[in-house]
């Protein structure tokens, strides 16, 4: 029987779900986390085959000691993974320290964490990448910008998510962040670009080959939904493009990408980019070693008529899987709502008008507040027409 660790399998809430498949497909499913057993979910508790708890998961000999404990009872560690883009170096440096050769190492590390080395392998897969400059000194920031132009995106060259991104628009603005920057964190100055994100989701398994494919668009930034404290809306799409497909799958072939659950995002045009590309090109952004956060493997689920949970488990256990590929596909919808804002609709409201096309309806825990906002709706659509109009409904306020 092989031997899964996964890091923390209470958070994101809807993580046990791999456990479970994982646990169904006959591994031995070994979890560690800072939740109390008592405070588990039944869901989850019978998706372990056995929990340990550590009082701090960012704690590394803690859960060097849960690992060593694990092999000392079970034997061999076949794989270890959090699925998390948080945890992605920690689960690094576990697998270099016991020597799991079943995913990325810390000498993988600086290629897939780094959006500055991150640009070399999307130029290798021919895909267009944004003129850039590590953040040295005024000088260097300005001479950077005298190329460009303003407006620049700042953010720190490895990161999660939209923390600490800045978009500056004039020398003030360089010169407010200049002075508030946090000293040992490195950062990486980009020229803007205006465009949609598109992704690219895929299950990988260890040829490099797709089992699962799909993609989502985020018609407004996550950088402006954190610091604006703003609405959050993105949504999977019904088929994924000819384009991004081709530009994902030259992405896992550059970073030479096997055995994993991937978010690829890229820019989408929305208009001539001067040494970028046309209006509706596909330009790169960054890659994701993970799924897609918060509850999009769920919404995957919704758009495809899939068990994205179950394929990822297949794909461990068997190198493939027995899911169907002639699946219904619709348009999922995520629509995050900020709380203080005087909708037209309130959440019974919403709830009534739209609930044959409603599939979870949630309060969304702090830790993802601040980029999803605090009432959470998920619906499916046939079309384009009813998935906008519903954004529409959900984000209308009152003057």
């Amino acid at each position: 029987m092989k031997n899964f660790i996964f890091i923390s399998p209470n958070f994101p809430t809807n993580y046990w779900q791999f456990c479970r498949e994982l646990k169904k497909n006959g591994l031995n499913v070994l979890g560690i986390g800072d939740q109390p057993y008592d405070e588990l979910s039944s869901d989850l508790k019978d998706s372990l085959n056995e929990y340990y708890k550590v009082s701090s998961l960012e704690n590394y000999d803690e859960v060097y000691r849960a690992v060593a404990f694990f092999i000392f009872k079970h034997g061999r560690i076949d794989w270890l993974e959090s699925n998390n883009e948080y945890w992605l170096e920690r689960d690094a440096r576990l697998r270099t320290d016991f020597h799991i050769t079943s995913g990325f190492q810390d000498s993988d590390m600086p290629r897939i964490k780094c959006k500055s080395r991150m640009k070399e392998y999307y130029q290798k897969a021919g895909i267009a990448v944004a003129r850039y400059h590590i953040v040295d000194d005024k000088e260097g920031c300005e001479k950077f910008i005298d190329e460009v132009g303003y407006p620049v995106i700042v953010k720190p060259d490895s990161g999660v998510g939209a923390i600490s991104t800045y978009k500056l628009s004039d020398d003030e603005d360089l010169e407010k962040f200049l002075g508030m920057k946090e000293p040992e964190v490195s950062y990486i100055m980009e020229e803007f670009i205006e465009a949609e994100v598109n992704s690219y989701d895929a299950i990988i398994n260890s040829k490099g080959e797709p089992l699962f494919e799909t993609g989502n668009v985020t018609p407004n930034s996550i950088m402006d939904i954190v610091n604006n404290n703003d609405n959050s809306i993105y949504y999977i799409l019904k088929e994924l493009p000819d384009d991004t497909r081709r530009a994902g799958r030259a992405t896992v072939k550059s970073f030479g990408v096997k055995s994993r659950f991937v978010h690829f995002e890229f820019f989408r045009l929305t208009k001539d980019h001067e040494g970028m590309g046309k209006k509706g090109d596909v330009v790169a952004l960054e890659v994701n070693m993970r799924p897609c956060g918060g509850f999009s493997p769920d919404m995957m689920n919704f758009a495809n008529s899939a068990n994205v949970y179950k394929i990822w488990a297949d794909m461990i256990a068997f190198d493939q899987t027995t899911e169907s590929d002639s699946r219904k596909h619709a348009y999922c919808a995520f629509a995050g709502r900020r709380d203080g804002k005087n909708f037209v609709l309130n959440d019974d409201q919403v709830r009534a008008q739209y609930k044959d096309a409603i599939r979870m309806d949630l309060r969304l825990p702090e830790a993802l507040s601040g980029a999803m906002g605090n009432q959470m709706f998920l619906a499916v659509f046939d079309t384009k027409d009813e998935l906008e109009k519903f954004y529409q409904d959900l984000l209308a306020v009152r003057e």
